[in-house]
């Protein structure tokens, strides 16, 4: 179970993070919302963390401890290693940074993100996908003929949940609380959604697409519609959508969509449609189950924490945010006697758009050093980088790690609530420990 002391440390932070920082830390804040530590609260959370904080009159006041701000419980999934549950009515589960330090994210480390219940029985041979709707002709192909009739491609490609970073919002948002691990970067390899639709004739008049797939309602309500999301024609027609029938070339692992799967990147994961069955043209702007405010949207301007957001004053999201992520080391790694240095690598991406720079910091953004991109492998997937950083004394000290979009969008320290805690690119951050020599 996840540990108490941590959730009620949570909930303090949550309900006021000042008097927080006050009762646990004797840390008080000044107008530029830095954090001042000094006396017995230095001491405290010193011997807190395990060591002296070198850069602590940098810390923002209201900062949780990255060495200490993580709480979640393992869960058995066949054929999955090291995932973390989220909920398991409906199964959903998270990867921890360090498991997602390969270029390409292994089956078994891909996070599981389901909204229903998945189809118990899967015939491979006999399942067929229809495109029906605004176009010319109908039609519909089983897997074999989709791999027959069209060039089958493979791509590293993204997929990310709306959701992922959650639980980073103060007050909480309704939700799966995914911290960073609602991520991952395969080689989905399958047919372009785009080459199926021309064949089957896009009229001028198809808007946007209905996607549907084989899972059920969660409540077992046969009259209920589970979650059937789409996209805009122009999206659609991009070239790097795949409708996917393998994963890092072999089956697509069961809790990830097999035997096929929508794999739509940049765009919030629902969009990627999984045990997926047909695709419908429509006229206007789909109208399936989770296509409604607020389900995958945020308020059409800025609102207060915590405020209640009417329906009509919400937008549909699409391309995800600019984030990174360091994967290695792992969190609340201690260096060696004597060792001055670290060298890190991670991840980034930015839906739509291209990550240009990863910046590192070891003072709580007091100052920044990059860290090199390696070439992307296609466009949609996410970017490899890898860096170092120096530490001046021995001590507690934080990574932060933040990237920027060829549109000039940089990852912020922290981003505005949204009810339904959507979109948080917080920059990620990791503790480390350096002992005195």
């Amino acid at each position: 179970m996840v540990d108490q002391s941590k959730r009620n440390l949570f909930e303090l932070y949550q309900q006021n993070a000042e008097e927080a920082d006050r009762q646990i830390f004797g840390r008080v804040s000044y107008p530029d919302r830095r954090g001042f530590l000094k006396g017995a609260g230095l001491t405290a959370m010193a011997a807190a963390l395990g060591g002296f904080i070198p850069f602590h009159r940098f810390m923002p006041a209201g900062l949780i401890p990255a060495a200490i701000a993580d709480g979640t419980i393992e869960l058995d999934i066949a054929g999955k290693d090291g995932l973390r549950v989220l909920n398991d009515r409906p199964i959903n589960a998270e990867t921890p940074a360090h498991l997602l330090d390969a270029d390409i994210t292994p089956i078994n480390r891909h996070f599981v993100r389901n909204n229903g219940v998945p189809p118990k029985e899967v015939n491979v041979d006999e399942w067929t996908l229809t495109i029906s709707g605004e176009v010319e002709t109908p039609m519909t192909f089983t897997i074999a003929e989709l791999k027959e009739q069209f060039e089958v491609v493979e791509l590293a490609l993204q997929i990310e949940c709306g959701g992922n970073g959650r639980a980073g919002f103060n007050p909480p948002a309704k939700g799966n609380q995914w911290s960073t691990g609602a991520i991952g970067n395969s080689m989905w390899k399958g047919v372009r959604l785009k080459d199926v639709l021309e064949k089957a004739g896009v009229k001028s008049t198809a808007v946007y697409t209905g996607n549907l797939g084989a899972d059920t309602h969660l409540s077992g309500d046969a009259s209920k519609a589970p979650m059937s999301r789409g996209v805009p024609i122009a999206k659609a027609l991009d070239p790097h959508n795949i409708i996917a029938f393998q994963q890092n070339g072999e089956d697509i692992h069961p809790m990830n969509g097999a035997p096929l799967r929508l794999v739509t990147p940049g765009w919030p994961g629902s969009c990627s449609q999984k045990w997926l069955t047909g695709i419908v043209l429509s006229p206007e702007k789909w109208t399936g189950t989770k296509m409604a405010p607020p389900s995958y949207s945020v308020p059409a301007f800025p609102v207060q924490p915590g405020a209640v957001v009417e329906d009509k004053d919400f937008v549909t999201f699409e391309s995800m945010p600019v984030k990174s992520l360091i994967t290695s080391p792992q969190t609340g790694e201690t260096l060696s006697p004597g060792q001055k240095s670290l060298r890190l690598r991670g991840h980034a991406w930015a839906g739509d758009s291209t990550v240009t720079k990863v910046e590192l910091s070891n003072d709580f953004g007091n100052s920044w050093v990059e860290a090199p991109l390696a070439p992307l492998m296609n466009p949609f997937s996410w970017a490899t980088w890898e860096g170092e950083v120096s530490f001046p004394t021995h001590g507690y000290y934080e990574i932060w790690a933040r990237a920027t979009d060829d549109q000039g969008k940089v990852q912020p320290f922290s981003v505005a609530w949204n009810p339904k805690g959507y979109l948080n690119n917080a920059m990620h951050r990791i503790a480390v420990m350096v002992p005195q020599a």
